[in-house]
Parts: structure tokens; sequence; C-alpha cells
């Protein structure tokens, strides 16, 4: 379907529409109902924005939610504002990740002095995925997890916070900032365990908390097993535990072919396999034995 209309439209529509600002500062604009021009101006720019949608023309469409955004906060419409910046911030997603992060950033900012952290929490994550996917700065979506826990935290959505902490942890271990991980997942282990419903994760969280203690020393990964065996004797019986001790024996021996062994044979490749980064990080342990040749298989 051609849309080509709906831009010049859109484009006219802008026009008029900053015309109507322009006037509406003026002192007979001023007399003559400057504030419902203002409305009215505000009304044309979502229009042409969603033309512009429509037309495909995402940076347009940013502008434009952009422009309603403003004036809304001048006419003291907080929480419109906050929206134009989600819609504006939506459109550029597809352009301009940049300016998509601009955008939420000010929505953010919004929500926050509205007290509204769930929802500022919310779009945090959505920054925080487009420096995952888009930027590729794990830094800075570090921080926006990190911002969306605390908020999430600050409300009591313990199951939200923990599924930003999780994304923290992984990504602080790939970064070798081990402390930081082995935090994370004893936090999160334990605030699991005792929930019926999701105490099963907890000897995955403490698997991996163990991993990271591994790869930093062979000597602080068995004292925190036998420190999550005390906590929770589930773990004890899981597979997850049975590999970290047949892992740890092969360490203390700096028998590769016997490290490499277990990980092969392992329960985890008949039931669920060995993710990413826990292959990551097992590649990481084994490199510290001598006379490693560096791969799993």
């Amino acid at each position: 379907m051609d849309n080509s209309g709906k831009e010049k439209e859109a484009i006219q529509l802008m026009a008029d529409a900053d015309k109507k600002v322009k006037t509406s500062g003026s002192f007979l604009g001023g007399m003559f109902g400057g504030p419902h021009k203002v409305e009215e101006a505000c009304e044309m720019y979502c229009r042409a924005a969603n033309m512009f949608k429509m037309a495909k023309n995402w940076n347009a469409a940013g502008n434009a939610f952009c422009q309603a955004a403003r004036i809304h906060m001048q006419l003291q419409n907080k929480h419109d504002s906050a929206t134009s910046f989600i819609d504006a911030g939506n459109a550029f997603k597809k352009a301009d990740p940049s300016e998509a992060i601009k955008c939420l950033n000010a929505a953010v900012d919004i929500y926050t002095d509205m007290g509204r952290f769930t929802i500022a929490a919310k779009h945090h994550i959505t920054i925080a995925e487009i420096y995952e996917s888009e930027l590729v700065d794990i830094e800075k979506a570090i921080a926006h997890y990190e911002q969306a826990a605390d908020y999430y935290k600050g409300e009591e959505s313990n199951s939200s916070a923990n599924k930003c902490l999780l994304k923290v942890g992984a990504y602080a271990a790939q970064l070798e900032q081990y402390a930081k991980a082995i935090e994370i997942y004893e936090q999160v282990g334990s605030s699991t365990m005792d929930n019926p419903l999701l105490k099963y994760s907890a000897k995955e969280y403490f698997f991996k908390a163990s991993l990271c203690h591994f790869i930093v020393d062979e000597l602080n990964a068995k004292l925190a097993v036998e420190k999550y065996e005390e906590m929770f004797p589930a773990f004890s019986d899981s597979r997850e535990c049975k590999l970290l001790k047949k892992l740890l024996d092969a360490h203390e021996e700096q028998n590769c072919e016997a490290f490499t062994e277990a990980v092969s044979l392992n329960e985890f490749d008949s039931i669920s396999r060995l993710d990413q980064w826990q292959t990551t990080m097992l590649l990481r342990i084994k490199k510290t034995i001598q006379g490693d040749e560096g791969d799993l298989k």
C-alpha cells in the first residue's frame, strides 16, 4: 500500500502545528486562545507522527512525538508527556537507537518524578535491551538493569528485580567481575530457595556462583559448594552439585582429560544442555589446568 500521500499530509500537519505554536506565543495569540492553540498543535503533532509511522518514516515520527511530548510538558500534562516520549522512543528504535534512548530516558525522568517506579523500571529494561542488542554497550546495559532492579525492589516486586539482577550477574561474570556475579547469584539463590514455586531454580544459581568461585580459586569453590549444601540441602543431590564435585576432583589432580570427560558425560546433556554462559565459564576454569588445549571436546 502506497502511503506517500500520508507522508505529505503529515509534513503539512507539522507545518500547521509549528505555526500554531508560534502564534500562541505572540501578544495577539495570547489574547485569543493561546493555550487552546497549543493543545491543538499538540494533537496535530501526534496525528502527524502516526501518519509518518504509516509511511514507515521512523525518524520523522519520532521527532513529531517529541514535539508533542515537549508541549505536554509545557502544559503540565506529565503523564501525556511521558507517553509521547515513549511513543517517540519506540519509533526511533527502528531507525536511531541513540535517539530512542534519549526519549526513553526523558520518559523515565518524568515517571520517577511522579513516583511511578514500576513503569520507570520497565523502561529502564527497554533501554538496557537497546544497549545489549543495538549499541552493544554491555556496561551501560548493566547500569540500566541494576537501576530497574533497584526500583522493582523498592516496590516489593522481588521476582522482577531478580530477573534484572540475573542479567547483571551473567554479564558481570562475562566481564570477569566475578565477585559481583557471585554476590548476585547468592542473593537470588537465597531469596528463591525458600519459595516453594521457585526453590528448584536455586540450585542453578548456586551452580553459577560456584563456577565463578572456581575460576578465581579452587579452594574457594570447594568451600562455596559446602556452604550451598548446608544452606540448601537439596543442592547436594542435584546434578549441578555432582558435576561440580567431579570437576573439583579433576582440577585438584590437574587432570585435563578427567575434567573434559566430566563435562561431556554429565547428566546435563540428557536433560538440559549446558548453555553458552556455562560453557564459557567451564572453558575458563579448564584453562587454569596445566597442559590444557582449550576446548571441552
